[in-house]
């Protein structure tokens, strides 16, 4: 797999240093209406996050049908290698529809899918490791089945020293209070919104204002840094010892799919090259707002256009 540098400045390269990158979970449609548009949060967070020069290994499962068949054209159309992507006869292609308005969308997702029956071999595992990676990626919707979990505890035996990535992403219905509390005790650097504070503070007895939540959250499980969005409001962040905030971006949204999953690949490509908080913020806020200015999950962009300097100039 090739590792390309996008972070240009004036066309030239920075020095970005790629990350190699597992990231498992769901691929799925995502049904607005009569239309369909591939997605799911690790294949968002992998097609973002390879756009920022980075070396995803995407790891899920599609049916043995027309939409798993589309599915993996349509991802590797994307530029991602399909090597670790399933095809399971077992459960059909994932899908979820998605109700609401843009900038506050509800899922109604189907299970169990395709995703549900992924199954690593002693081989798939192998030929991971020859990946070396850099981070492991997941999430909660993944894991809130058997199959899910048991799956992610195979690829955390087998990358132990690899740090962790823990995209939190409630969805209703999937959202068990004990399943979070593991994971978010997994997580070396974990990412959610405002509203996944409430939740977990609720879930874990750790503060609801949000930097005493991120400060406990560190404290309790040894985070090595924390994001939480905040809407209209920008986000907030802290690595290490230090917290920072960044005000919204203005954009006109459009669809705020997958946004959230730009966001945290930018949040994680700032985090990897070691990009002082109050920059990363401010990229991160960025490059989610240039994809909800867009519709669909994966719109097309570029890293010219997120129009941030580089970090010494911030």
């Amino acid at each position: 797999m090739n590792c390309r540098n996008l972070y240009l400045q004036d066309g030239r390269p920075t020095g970005h240093l790629p990350q190699r990158l597992l990231i498992v979970g769901e691929v799925l449609w995502d049904v607005f209406g009569d239309e369909m548009h591939l997605g799911g949060a690790p294949l968002n967070f992998a097609v973002h996050v390879a756009r920022l020069g980075h070396c995803p290994s995407l790891i899920s499962a599609v049916g043995d049908d027309d939409l798993g068949r589309s599915a993996k054209r349509r991802i590797s159309t994307l530029g991602l290698d399909t090597t670790f992507i399933e095809t399971a006869a077992r459960f059909p292609t994932g899908t979820a529809r998605v109700e609401g308005s843009a900038e506050h969308p509800r899922f109604k997702i189907e299970r169990p899918a395709a995703y549900d029956a992924l199954c690593l071999t002693p081989e798939a595992v192998a030929r991971l490791r020859e990946c070396a990676p850099n981070w492991l990626y997941y999430g909660t919707l993944f894991a809130c089945e058997a199959s899910g979990k048991a799956t992610l505890g195979q690829l955390i035996e087998a990358f132990p020293g690899v740090p962790r990535f823990y995209d939190i992403n409630l969805r209703p219905g999937f959202d068990s209070a004990a399943l979070v509390r593991e994971l978010i005790a997994l997580a070396n650097v974990v990412k959610l919104n405002e509203t996944e504070v409430l939740a977990v503070a609720d879930f874990t007895g750790l503060p609801k204002a949000c930097e005493a939540f991120c400060r406990a959250g560190r404290e309790r499980y040894g985070w090595q840094a924390v994001c939480v969005t905040l809407g209209a409001r920008g986000c907030a962040l802290l690595i290490g010892e230090e917290y920072s905030e960044a005000g919204r971006h203005p954009v006109e949204v459009v669809d705020t799919v997958g946004a959230g999953d730009a966001f945290a690949a930018a949040f994680l490509h700032g985090l990897s090259q070691g990009w002082a908080p109050s920059f990363i913020a401010t990229f991160a806020n960025r490059v989610g707002a240039l994809v909800a200015s867009r519709p669909g999950a994966i719109p097309d962009w570029s890293m010219e256009e997120v129009g941030v300097p580089t970090p010494n100039t911030v």
